[in-house]
């Protein structure tokens, strides 16, 4: 019996340098000018998924993942890390999706791969905080979900029993399968590169990167099938382009502002009643408060 695990990963613009280009004038996200890097709470679902492997013989962990061709990148870290196979859909009508076309592709993508047994995503993604991709997959595909996943306290090929981290404190759950979890930030950390691992998949590539290396793909993929990352497009997974690019993404951007924060001369108070009056004036009347 097989065991298929899907990981939703994403790559993101690293928001930690966002300087006066990182938006576009329509709202979106400007990626081209910011570095990009493998979404932090990704790695984490990444890491719950090999833990899974581990424990399940015959697993297999496949990464999907929605972006320009460059997002390839990081299907070949996960595969560094010990994912078995890698998907990449991109295609120029999914540019401009929000949370809602992002779900509808990657769900049908999803479907594609039938029979899956688990859907492991990050909590949230760097780039949006939304937390909704993971959900809006798990209702999409019918599938039972656990949200803010900590550890693994029990799997078999039957259910997975989760510790989920709340704002007041922790929950044990267990599903069955097929199910989706998403993968909170407080999660074990994604484990290191493997040495062998590298080596063997340095030269994966998908078809659009070996055309622009000018390489042989034909003889690579027949001696070493295992090296190509598959692309799939609107009609590989077989979408209604209604429901995707910003045609079908009900989120707009109305305003963007840029904010400067400047540093402000200090106050220092002694702490006794008539300070502190009028220092809640000042603040209610410059509508820092109030």
């Amino acid at each position: 019996m097989s065991f298929r695990i899907v990981v939703l990963a994403k790559q993101v613009p690293d928001t930690r340098n966002v300087g006066k280009d990182a938006m576009k004038a329509d709202g979106t996200v400007n990626r081209a000018a910011l570095p990009a890097i493998f979404n932090p709470e990704d790695l984490n679902a990444l890491e719950m998924a090999l833990r899974v492997k581990d424990q399940i013989d015959g697993a297999e962990v496949i990464i999907v993942t929605m972006g320009p061709p460059r997002a390839a990148d990081i299907i070949r870290e996960s595969m560094y890390r010990g994912a078995d196979s890698g998907i990449l859909i991109t295609d120029r009508r999914f540019a401009g999706s929000d949370t809602l076309a992002t779900s509808y592709a990657i769900s049908m993508a999803v479907r594609k791969l039938f029979p899956v047994n688990l859907v492991i995503a990050g909590r949230q993604a760097i780039d949006g905080d939304t937390a909704q991709v993971g959900p809006q997959v798990a209702e999409k595909l019918n599938f039972p979900q656990v949200t803010y996943a900590e550890s693994i306290e029990a799997v078999d090929t039957n259910a997975i029993t989760i510790k989920r981290r709340l704002e007041r404190g922790i929950e044990v759950v267990k599903m069955p399968y097929p199910s989706v979890i998403t993968v909170h930030g407080s999660a074990a950390p994604c484990r290191a590169r493997n040495a062998k691992r590298l080596l063997k998949f340095k030269k994966a590539r998908t078809l659009t990167e070996l055309q622009e290396e000018s390489m042989d793909y034909g003889d690579l993929f027949e001696n070493r099938p295992y090296l190509r990352i598959q692309e799939w497009s609107v009609e590989d997974i077989e979408a209604n382009t209604e429901y995707l690019g910003l045609g079908g993404s009900p989120t707009k951007v109305k305003k963007i502002e840029n904010v400067v924060f400047t540093a402000k001369e200090s106050l220092v108070m002694e702490g006794n009643d008539e300070e502190l009056n009028h220092l809640m004036k000042n603040l209610i009347d410059t509508h820092i408060i109030g």
